[in-house]
């Protein structure tokens, strides 16, 4: 007996598509990235700017005001023009209302230049501290031994200007224990910044460091002429090489007063001369003296 056949049945399930959502979301999205920059921006602006000019940005957004806000109208809409008894204005500016809004309008051109004076003064000192640090380096270069000194001298940027300190190490000094007169690889390192010194503009300051003694232990010289005797012989090497004597604004010995390392004054680092290229100075109001 045959078996019947089985009918074969096809199963065909059809998925449900999901419905297209658009693209609204992503609009929405780089429309709030948007605003979060913006909103960082204005915060890094607001944080970068000083009082002055939040003052002038607020001023030059402010509304023109409708009356003056001065009641003789001296530097307001009437310009010193005012209104007489009678109810009358009358056709010519009293003096003394003249006298006043030109006075004020003195005092704000001084305030706002003294303002700008002091906004790019630091400006100006950068500059200039960073093309002078460039030129001495470049001297350096110049110097067949360089690369052995390279510890013992030390450039750096500080609020009075530029530093340039020749610094004792361990294993190398700059000038024999004990003694002001330099050894000579000192003296052809100041004859190598020397023509670049003569030629900047910044007057100059020559300072003697030293050391503190450890305990127990004598010193063969005291610290205070020590260290005057080394900023003196600095002074007459650059003096020597060409600088003219009203560049230098001082010369002085500091002992071991100032260390470098306060937490370990018997370093040898610690001894040291430094030249100071001091910053320009700011010019002097006009009528300082009057």
């Amino acid at each position: 007996m045959e078996k019947p056949v089985r009918p074969i049945i096809i199963k065909k399930v059809k998925k449900a598509a999901h419905a297209h959502h658009g693209g609204a979301w992503k609009i929405a999205y780089a429309d709030f990235v948007t605003a979060m920059m913006a909103f960082f921006l204005l915060m890094w602006l607001i944080s970068m700017t000083t009082q002055e000019q939040k003052n002038g940005l607020a001023e030059y957004f402010a509304p023109t005001a409708a009356s003056s806000p001065s009641s003789s109208g001296a530097g307001g809409l009437l310009w010193g023009s005012v209104l007489d008894t009678s109810g009358k204005k009358s056709s010519t500016p009293r003096d003394g209302a003249v006298g006043a809004s030109k006075q004020e309008d003195g005092a704000r051109q001084n305030n706002s230049g003294r303002t700008s004076e002091r906004e790019l003064r630091p400006a100006a000192d950068a500059q200039a501290n960073h093309s002078a640090i460039a030129s001495i380096r470049q001297a350096l270069q110049k110097m067949p031994d360089i690369t052995e000194l390279s510890r013992n001298i030390v450039i750096e940027v500080t609020k009075e200007g530029v530093d340039v300190s020749l610094v004792d190490q361990d294993g190398r000094s700059m000038f024999p224990e004990g003694s002001v007169d330099p050894y000579e690889r000192t003296r052809r390192v100041l004859d190598a910044i020397a023509p670049t010194l003569r030629q900047l503009p910044n007057r100059l300051t020559v300072t003697g460091h030293t050391a503190a003694a450890r305990p127990g232990s004598a010193r063969a010289v005291e610290p205070w002429s020590l260290t005057t005797g080394r900023a003196l012989a600095v002074r007459d090497i650059l003096s020597g090489a060409g600088l003219p004597s009203d560049q230098f604004f001082s010369v002085a010995g500091r002992a071991e007063t100032e260390p470098v390392f306060p937490d370990n004054p018997y370093l040898a680092p610690n001894r040291r001369v430094t030249i100071r290229l001091l910053n320009a100075e700011p010019p002097l109001p006009p009528n300082l003296f009057r």
